[in-house]
């Protein structure tokens, strides 16, 4: 990460295309830092993974929970990432009803390592994950950014006391 801007990556999304039908009527489509951050207010949190406990009972539902007060401090998006792939986050996006967060797949970790987030999870079988952490994007440059405490590879633990979604909002109506 340099001068606080956010990554240049790329990530491989998937977008819900009707003409294609069936049941899977879905196409891969690149999005790049860039059109994710570009002129926007954009609050990101990352988390270990889809499914796990924390990031499904509490994590993601309180940004979800939280959204409208969010963007009535000027906040355009919401974005969820997870070293993830494409699929994963699209099924659990639809288990936790999630309608107004952006759940983006970190599936390669590469945005996630170029922000200096990557650990080791192999103490869990997870392999190489996000560490947990929040942050306040304005126009791709990173205003504030709030990490865990503890950061390791294969930490005992999974701090979640910083990277919450009352502790952004909280950030974000001091401002």
């Amino acid at each position: 990460m340099r001068n606080n801007q956010v990554p240049s990556v790329v990530f491989k999304t998937r977008v819900r295309n009707e003409a294609l039908g069936g049941p899977n009527p879905f196409e891969w489509k690149d999005l790049s830092s860039e059109e994710i951050f570009k002129g926007k207010n954009v609050v990101l949190f990352s988390l270990p993974g889809a499914f796990t406990p924390t990031c499904s009972t509490s994590h993601l539902p309180r940004y979800e929970e939280l959204y409208e007060d969010f963007k009535a401090q000027g906040v355009d998006a919401v974005v969820c990432l997870s070293v993830n792939d494409a699929f994963v986050m699209f099924q659990w996006g639809k288990s936790q009803n999630a309608k107004n967060v952006f759940l983006l797949p970190d599936g390669n970790g590469e945005f996630t390592r170029k922000m200096g987030m990557l650990v080791d999870k192999r103490n869990l079988g997870f392999g190489q994950r996000s560490w947990r952490y929040s942050m306040y994007v304005e126009n791709g440059e990173i205003k504030k950014l709030f990490a865990e405490p503890g950061y390791s590879d294969d930490c005992p633990t999974d701090p979640f006391e910083v990277s919450d979604a009352d502790t952004m909002l909280n950030y974000l109506k001091s401002r």
